[in-house]
């Protein structure tokens, strides 16, 4: 197994931040590693270092000559006009056809791939942007949070596809589903270092959390036994007759250390806002259509919400969640119909357009004195400014200063701070990091009030939904049944090639995603000329590909770079000649077929 990526004693700071304290780590080949840490810990400029993109402070990452890497790219790479397959076909140098098979992976069919590419959502356009990723065939793909405001179909596709991928993936990822679902491996970056672990997020979570206990009972009986020696000693150390053991003893009491535990970092701590119970129907929606007044989305809903429920709002990208959380929320004006909240409702709204409306003078400690309820105390104040990064002198900050997702967290921390028993949340765990994700889902299951949400992190829509509203195909209705059963329905769709909506859009034509047919065979050739030359071509082909084998073997165990250039160049001469061989052997056994 060759090492792609191997870094070694690597340090980088910001300023008084340190990111990495001789860091060491190996990303070998054939290996998906889930990439965690909290949010701030450095893990995308980690990968920025990998990609050349900076410099580290001092250390190394040696990168394999063979070495190709594919980042996705999160700018938009676009043409003016262009179609998703021009798009693919510029971006790659491929033919159409080879394009529109990898985007046929993606689901990218009908107008998806031959209308214009910047009409498309961003998850669709996310797609678009993986296929170009992968007709590039790096050996070592780079995701920084490739689910990001991916639907659950297209998280699906993307899990499905690195599954039977070959190449090794280094993935970021907050989404511990997805995680576990992709890769076997896991590497956390926490207090400036890497830890490797031989097994998925949640083995690895677990294992952490076993450790730290262990730890922690262990300190216990350090402590307990280090009372125990400094009152011997308090009670020997004058006697004359016991003076020389109490100095034993003080010698067995330098000797006790307690273990550093990994915990000592803030743990995000979020309680629920505490309000009273409810019984009945928090919202009923009769005859509702929504939409704008040029296009109408969904209509005839006719849905009901209990108090109490934490209602997930579910669907792919494009079928309306937000239009319709925007509609319930009294944001949008239904097309027809009525939405009617309880007696008593008293609601909170987490969304884009709620955060990014915040009053710019004010700092993130006024503004969260201001939204949270009468009554919380300052400390309770500042615990849930800490749980959402927050910290220290980060509360005298200005909100004209923040970046968006530091927005986001403000506005969230202002909803966790009040007395609101009903909660809109589309996204919320957007820009948080796995620990702070749990941490609100736990959260959410204490609140007495009723929650509805979108997410698109399946760990914390399990968690938390008790009910299930479907958005699709113009229709909003509640889903009789479990999370779970939701996603392993999508799940079946995908696995039998059935998505709807791309199904009624029309198709390219065949010659368009399939290559042209292999020359027609020369005339006069005969069965026996034919098996002649695919013998020849098959020890052509042993003999390449034993010739590929010894040049690699030396080249993962070279050590001087001219000689590792010479053997790789050598290499990728081999596997082309390989690769024509291969072709020549596939169009001999069309031509056998043919006249046989």
């Amino acid at each position: 197994m060759a090492s792609l990526i191997q870094i070694t004693r690597a340090c980088k700071s910001y300023g008084d931040q340190l990111l990495l304290d001789n860091a060491e780590a190996t990303i070998s080949d054939d290996v998906k590693v889930g990439f965690i840490g909290r949010n701030g810990a450095g893990k995308s400029t980690l990968l920025r270092v990998i990609l050349g993109e900076e410099e580290l402070d001092s250390g190394e990452v040696i990168r394999h000559p063979s070495l190709r890497l594919g980042y996705l790219r999160q700018h938009d790479p676009f043409l003016p006009d262009e179609t998703a397959l021009q798009f693919l076909v510029r971006d790659s140098g491929e033919p159409e056809w080879k394009c529109g098979e990898v985007a046929g992976d993606f689901e990218l069919k009908g107008s998806y791939l031959t209308g214009p590419v910047g009409k498309l959502s961003g998850g669709w356009q996310t797609r678009v942007k993986l296929a170009a990723l992968l007709l590039r065939e790096p050996n070592l793909l780079l995701l920084d949070e490739p689910t990001n405001f991916l639907d659950l179909r297209t998280q699906i596709l993307l899990e499905h596809f690195l599954i039977n991928h070959r190449s090794a993936c280094l993935i970021v990822s907050h989404d511990r589903a997805f995680l576990n679902a992709t890769c076997e491996h896991t590497l956390d970056l926490s207090r400036g270092k890497l830890t490797s672990f031989p097994g998925k997020v949640d083995a690895f979570l677990e294992f952490q959390q076993e450790k730290r206990n262990h730890d922690e009972r262990s300190n216990e009986a350090i402590m307990a036994k280090r009372r125990h020696l400094e009152d011997f000693i308090a009670r020997n150390k004058a006697r004359a007759a016991t003076a020389t053991l109490a100095q034993s003893k003080a010698k067995q009491l330098e000797r006790l250390k307690l273990n550093e535990i990994a915990s000592d970092e803030p743990n995000a701590r979020i309680r629920a806002p505490r309000i009273e119970p409810r019984k009945g129907p928090a919202l009923r929606c009769r005859d509702l259509a929504i939409g704008y007044p040029e296009r109408e989305i969904a209509n005839d809903v006719q849905l009901e919400i209990e108090h109490g429920s934490r209602a997930a709002v579910v669907g792919d990208n494009g079928q309306g969640k937000t239009t319709f959380l925007r509609t319930v929320v009294d944001s949008l004006t239904p097309l027809k119909g009525e939405v009617r909240w309880g007696y008593g409702c008293d609601i909170g709204v987490y969304a884009q357009h709620v955060y990014t409306s915040l009053p710019e003078n004010q700092t993130v400690l006024g503004y969260l004195e201001k939204e949270a309820a009468f009554g919380k105390k300052d400390q309770e104040i500042l615990e849930v400014a800490g749980a959402l990064l927050f910290r220290k002198t980060h509360v005298q900050k200005k909100i004209s200063v923040l970046s968006g997702g530091e927005r986001a967290r403000l506005c969230l921390a202002g909803l966790l701070l009040s007395n609101h028993n009903i909660l809109i949340l589309d996204e919320p765990g957007n820009h948080l990091d796995v620990d702070t994700v749990e941490a609100l889902a736990e959260a959410l299951v204490a609140y007495e009030g009723t929650v509805i949400f979108t997410s698109h992190d399946r760990h914390f829509a399990k968690r938390v939904a008790t009910c299930i509203i479907e958005v699709r195909d113009g229709r909003v209705t509640n889903y009789s049944g479990k999370y779970e059963a939701y996603v392993e329905k999508v799940n079946k769709e995908i696995e039998a090639g059935e998505r709807e909506a791309a199904n009624e859009r029309a198709k390219l034509p065949a010659s368009v995603l399939k290559p042209a047919k292999a020359a027609p065979r020369p005339a006069g050739r005969n069965e026996k000329t034919v098996r002649k030359e695919i013998k020849t071509v098959e020890q052509s082909i042993a003999q390449l590909d034993e010739q590929k084998r010894t040049l690699n073997a030396q080249l993962q165990t070279s050590t001087d770079a001219k000689e590792a250039l010479r053997l790789h160049n050598e290499v990728t001469a081999l596997s082309q000649t390989l690769a024509e061989s291969e072709d020549r052997w596939c169009q001999l056994q069309e031509e056998l077929e043919a006249v046989s």
